[in-house]
């Protein structure tokens, strides 16, 4: 029997998240995220605000099963009419869920200028709201719109708000930073006065904004200060600059102290180990590039990049490491720069497959090329997969499945520049075998998807016996970077690919023209590819 105080985690993702610029979920994006939660051990999911569109609606009739409460949101009553008789009010409450979550005022400013009623008036539609969700045998909370901000303007009447949702028979009552720009010492103070005023710690949940870079420590704050329940997203979805981000909350509450000794949630400590695929699959989900220095789940959250510290990490991981990587999900990375020494390097080749010993002169002249390329423009830091091409080049370890000929692009464009069409041509020989492939850069919706992306198609259209280790593999990003100005102008690319196991490989091609500088990094990204299938060259 365990003597820690429970931790509500509450998700938002499918709501306010959603409310992110530029994101769009489907329904079917919705039911893949909600068992992704689920598996994690959120105890709630909030599924959207049943009626406002047709992917909420639909979401809500298809009613996935959860072992989370499902939460369905919307906004109290409206003023001149019973909380019966408000539809939009009965299209939350039909969509059957097992909780109800309402957005209503707090701020007298907010009563005043967006509802333009008298203060008594909302807290009569909060209190006639609630009760009306908890006769209907639901679990109520309600969402404290602005509380901080109305709270520092008037406290006693954002006090009487929530007042009248807790006597109503909420069962959370939330604390909402809604525009994000309280401070932690103030959310510690004002959570405090919330329970000092009577509303009991575990009926207190906690919603904040990142908009100061606070939104993790305001509800850290929150937490110390009494609230029990903590709202949040995955990756820290949300308007403007996103709410508090679960996938940095969770692992914080777990393994950090006072939380891990005070505090037991919902997410099991094994569970912890798929927070970086959860993350990920979310940045997938969206087609978004996942932020590589995001906290714990970030692609660099755990790269060592100079040669000291690399030397460290060899001798014990916990000198430059608060946690190990393994237990959530992420891996340790020791990328190659210039700044390299020989221990990082021996580390990331021992990390490649690749055993050599220390004074091997093969490691001098790894480095020396690492050297005199980034001097070129090139950057191993992220494209681990061409710096490997490049060690095993050194090494003697390259093998060689095919050599490209030639390869050529045509753009046109139509009537009166009205639109653009890219075709490629690629020829290589592939054992004494000469073979000619073209594609173009139409994609099944009839648009020009660009020269890059034509060439991409030809050279992976027909490489013979390596064609079934290729057919995979697909280009998830796409970055350019030019890395001297004027008529001297050198062009870096970065090419991320992933394949059907969910690896992800980053290459790296330089050149005055953006064509050959990704035509390099697309045949890194093969080969490299072929190497860690196993393929032999014919």
């Amino acid at each position: 029997m365990t003597s820690k105080e429970r931790l509500s985690l509450f998700d938002t993702t499918l709501r306010d998240g959603q409310q992110t610029q530029g994101v769009q979920f489907s329904t079917a994006d919705k039911v893949l995220i909600t068992e992704t939660l689920d598996a994690l051990g959120l105890d709630y999911i909030e599924g959207g605000w049943p009626g406002a569109n047709p992917t909420d609606s639909a979401f809500f009739d298809a009613a996935p099963k959860t072992r989370a409460r499902f939460t369905a949101f919307g906004m109290t009553k409206r003023s001149g009419r019973s909380a019966a008789n408000d539809d939009v009010l009965a299209a939350v409450l039909n969509a059957g869920t097992e909780s109800v979550c309402l957005v209503g005022k707090s701020h007298d400013f907010h009563v005043r200028t967006a509802l333009g009623i008298p203060l008594a008036e909302n807290v009569e539609n909060l209190s006639a709201s609630f009760k009306h969700i908890v006769d209907q045998g639901r679990e109520a909370l309600y969402d404290a719109e602005h509380f901080f901000d109305g709270y520092k303007a008037n406290p006693d009447y954002a006090l009487e708000c929530l007042h009248a949702a807790y006597d109503a028979g909420c069962r959370w009552v939330v604390l909402c930073d809604t525009n994000g720009g309280t401070l932690p010492y103030e959310v510690t103070e004002i959570v405090k006065a919330v329970i000092a005023s009577g509303i009991a710690g575990d009926r207190l949940a906690i919603h904040t904004h990142d908009d100061t870079g606070h939104g993790v420590a305001n509800t850290l704050a929150a937490v110390d200060a009494g609230a029990r329940q903590i709202q949040g997203t995955l990756n820290g979805l949300g308007e403007r600059c996103g709410n508090a981000n679960l996938t940095t909350l969770i692992p914080t509450l777990l393994l950090k102290e006072p939380y891990a000794s005070r505090f037991e949630t919902g997410v099991a400590p094994e569970k912890l180990a798929e927070l970086t695929r959860a993350s990920r699959l979310l940045d997938d989900i969206l087609n978004r590039v996942p932020n590589k220095s995001a906290p714990y789940v970030g692609a660099s959250a755990f790269a060592h990049k100079a040669g000291l510290h690399a030397s460290a990490i060899l001798k014990d991981p916990t000198t430059y490491e608060h946690i190990d990587p393994a237990v959530v999900g992420n891996t340790r990375i020791v990328p190659m720069s210039n700044q390299a020494g020989q221990s990082n390097l021996i580390k990331r080749l021992g990390d490649m497959g690749l055993e050599v010993a220390k004074g091997d002169p093969a490691l001098g002249r790894i480095l020396d090329r690492i050297k005199e390329r980034e001097g070129q423009g090139y950057s191993y830091d992220t494209a681990q997969a061409s710096f490997e091409l490049l060690a095993r080049d050194e090494l003697g370890l390259s093998p060689k499945f095919f050599d490209v000929q030639r390869y050529s692009v045509t753009v046109t464009r139509g009537q009166n520049g009205n639109g653009s069409h890219s075709e490629a041509v690629v020829v290589v020989n592939l054992g004494g075998q000469r073979k000619i492939s073209a594609s173009e850069s139409i994609d099944e919706t009839g648009h020009d998807r660009g020269p890059v992306n034509a060439l991409s198609k030809a050279l992976s259209k027909d490489l013979g016996p390596y064609q079934a280790a290729i057919d995979d593999l697909r280009l998830v990003d796409f970055k350019v970077r030019i890395t001297q100005g004027g008529t001297e102008a050198v062009t870096r690319v970065i090419i991320d690919s992933e394949d059907a196991q969910g690896r992800r490989w980053s290459t790296v091609g330089v050149s005055p023209n953006i064509v050959d500088a990704s035509f390099e990094a697309l045949l890194d990204a093969i080969n490299w590819k072929l190497i860690r299938d196993g393929a032999v060259p014919a």
